[in-house]
């Protein structure tokens, strides 16, 4: 192939989900005006679409949403801008295991995330789609771009203007009709989510596609096999889309959101005076619950359901499935709760949350009508299910960088992961690492005592999943550090080094510092009866009302929220550092790249064989496989002190 077209392009992010879009605004943050950055979809009507559930955040998701806005990305400020009921889950447990939720508007959150990613500088929305990966002297170089056009036909001496060299003058890619062009890029980060040879299933009827009304990227599981990928096969899901002028709302629990709610985002605006946050009116959810009766229906008909008739190969989630997987899993259950949410203002889409389901369309009808307070719902999108291809993530590095081919980079779905927010998380790593790459610079991990995100990435890269994977609080062994309300004090200093924030968030986060200084230092001066208010501070039975009688007035509230959190937890957190810092040496100490499992005397087979699959960066990844105990990181150690090329290690030798 002809590679002599000249780039365009330093960053080629291909996808506009959750996980393209945070990786083409950290890789353009990066680059700083030194490279240009490519956003390329199959749909810009489609970028921050909400496929599934229209919420942001939860459970251990909260903390990555946090932690993704204090390296300065927009998830959490297009969750801001766009929530109509905000909540804080786990609120009779400690901070540490709480989570920040919001059910968003999903049109208003995809209008915002467009916005956001209009507004970053050097990021070109491409529409286009992407039929094969441009790979020369072992790295890829490019992509190249499908035809005939998805979009405008135009002159074809403009197209090669275009592609020979000059930048856009326009946001859409202008490719001449019956010619594939190739767009160069010297890093590319592949983020498909659930388009990877995506198929949907209601009942028996399949189409080609990662979601309703959007086709599939099938051509490119080709292309990662004929480089020499591995791929697997995964399954999710959605429910029924329920029209909320036929449900007997008024009949059902409500479901209230906090008042005055917490921004995901230290950027959003201040608290409204009317206790709003942000702008768009507050709703109400209701609950509503299955029944025996429902659980009936879904047993006469499993006979027609893709997951039992083996129409579908894929795993789906364990911890969200199907309402007909639990109906076989939980036999004992009588009914299984679902929150009805609405998916925004301007629509009557309602979200019946926990009923997700590939039943055929009049199974689905005969369930929803058995619903309580459903008798007469109308459905307006039948529910289903998609399966997809993905890259067991063995096969990367946590820097979201695949290990067989340089200048490949994978995030979201595609590396067996489900939710928004993990792919934030993953989007966020990848666009870095892409954009430090053009830089010839050192590549950015974080660590499992750092961030959500670290342990996430380490998880992948340390596991083989039979099933997506989903973050929880309980996969965090720093979880007392690693609070969603302290995240932008655990990374904003790193970020501001690495050069994610810019200005405006660098003077705001140095604003947010002065105030908690403020309270620290009153926390050390001002005394009550001749005890410190930080000791009062510490204390659970002493209200954070009860501390601001004693502040200044103007004290900044989420300031001192933070502050009080921290001193009730910071009598556990030295054992928990000392932990970490045993635990580091270990965790960052390089595997070379020259060792050779096989060439190490004395190790295992199965050792020897995991070792080779999944080529562990450092020996804290490798003490995390399944098949490697502490005398093979003894041997691989001795092997590693020897140095390439020295004698092999001698049989049952040990450190």
């Amino acid at each position: 192939m002809d590679l002599k077209v000249r780039g365009n392009y330093d960053v080629i992010v291909i996808g506009g989900g959750h996980a393209g879009l945070e990786a083409a605004r950290a890789a353009a943050r990066l680059l700083d005006g030194r490279g240009h950055v490519a956003l390329i979809t199959m749909d810009e009507a489609g970028i921050g679409r909400m496929s599934c559930n229209p919420a942001i955040g939860g459970l251990a998701k909260g903390q990555i949403v946090r932690e993704i806005d204090a390296m300065g990305g927009l998830m959490g400020r297009a969750a801001d801008a766009s929530g109509i009921m905000f909540k804080m889950l786990n609120t009779s447990k400690g901070h540490a295991v709480r989570g920040p939720r919001a059910q968003c508007d999903k049109d208003a959150y995809a209008l915002e995330t467009q916005r956001l990613i209009g507004s970053v500088p050097g990021v070109d929305v491409l529409v286009a789609r992407v039929d094969d990966l441009v790979v020369s002297a072992g790295r890829v170089v490019g992509v190249q771009l499908a035809a005939p056009p998805v979009r405008c036909e135009i002159d074809a001496s403009m197209v090669d203007e275009y592609l020979g060299g000059g930048r856009p003058t326009s946001l859409f890619v202008k490719a001449a009709r019956g010619e594939k062009k190739i767009l160069h890029g010297s890093q590319v980060v592949l983020t498909t989510g659930t388009f990877l040879r995506g198929v949907m299933h209601t009942g028996p009827a399949r189409t080609e596609g990662g979601r309703v009304g959007e086709g599939s990227a099938s051509a490119l599981s080709a292309v990662l096999q004929r480089l020499g990928f591995e791929l697997g096969r995964l399954k999710t899901g959605t429910p029924p889309r329920l029209d909320r002028r036929t449900i007997d709302w008024s009949s059902l629990d409500a479901q209230h959101g906090d008042s005055p709610p917490l921004p995901f985002s230290d950027r959003s605006p201040d608290i409204m005076p009317s206790g709003l946050f942000p702008h768009l009116p507050q709703v109400e959810c209701r609950m509503t619950a299955t029944t025996p009766a429902i659980h009936e229906v879904i047993r006469a008909n499993l006979d027609r359901a893709p997951m039992f008739t083996g129409d579908i190969e894929g795993r789906g989630p364990r911890y969200c499935p199907s309402i007909e997987d639990k109906v076989i899993r939980f036999a004992d259950r009588e009914s299984h709760l679902v929150f009805l949410e609405p998916e925004g203002l301007a629509t009557n889409s309602v979200y019946p949350n926990g009923i997700s389901t590939s039943l055929p369309l009049d199974v689905q009808h005969e369930m929803i009508r058995r619903l309580p307070g459903c008798e007469r719902a109308e459905i307006l999108q039948p529910g289903y299910a998609v399966e997809y291809d993905m890259v067991p993530a063995w096969q990367i590095d946590a820097t979201g960088e695949t290990k067989s081919l340089p200048g490949l980079f994978l995030a979201g779905q595609i590396n067996g992961t489900t939710g928004y927010e993990e792919a934030g998380g993953q989007g966020l790593m990848a666009g870095v690492n892409a954009a430090r790459r053009v830089m010839d610079q050192d590549p950015v991990r974080l660590g499992r005592d750092e961030a959500y995100i670290g342990v996430m990435m380490d998880d992948l890269v340390t596991k083989d999943p039979r099933e997506p994977y989903r973050m929880f609080t309980s996969r965090a062994e720093h979880r007392l550090r690693l609070r969603a309300d302290n995240a932008s004090e655990r990374l904003g200093g790193r970020a501001h080094q690495i050069g994610l924030l810019d200005e405006d968030h660098v003077r705001h986060r140095e604003d947010a510092v002065a105030k908690r200084d403020r309270i620290e230092q009153a926390f050390d001066t001002v005394r009550i009866q001749g005890t410190l208010l930080r000791e009062l501070a510490g204390r659970p039975d002493i209200t954070v009302d009860q501390l601001r009688t004693h502040l200044p007035s103007d004290v900044c509230s989420i300031a001192l929220d933070r502050a009080v959190v921290a001193q009730r937890y910071a009598g556990y957190l030295p054992r928990a550092d000392a932990e970490a810092k045993r635990q580091a040496e270990l965790e960052n100490k390089p595997i070379p790249e020259w060792l050779d499992p096989a060439q190490v005397s004395g190790l295992r087979n199965e050792a020897v064989e995991v070792l080779q699959q999944f080529h562990p960066r450092t020996f804290g990844q490798a003490s995390r496989l399944a098949g490697v105990n502490p005398t093979d990181l003894s041997l691989v150690a001795l092997a590693v002190r020897r140095g390439p090329g020295d004698a092999p290690v001698s049989e049952g030798a040990t450190t």
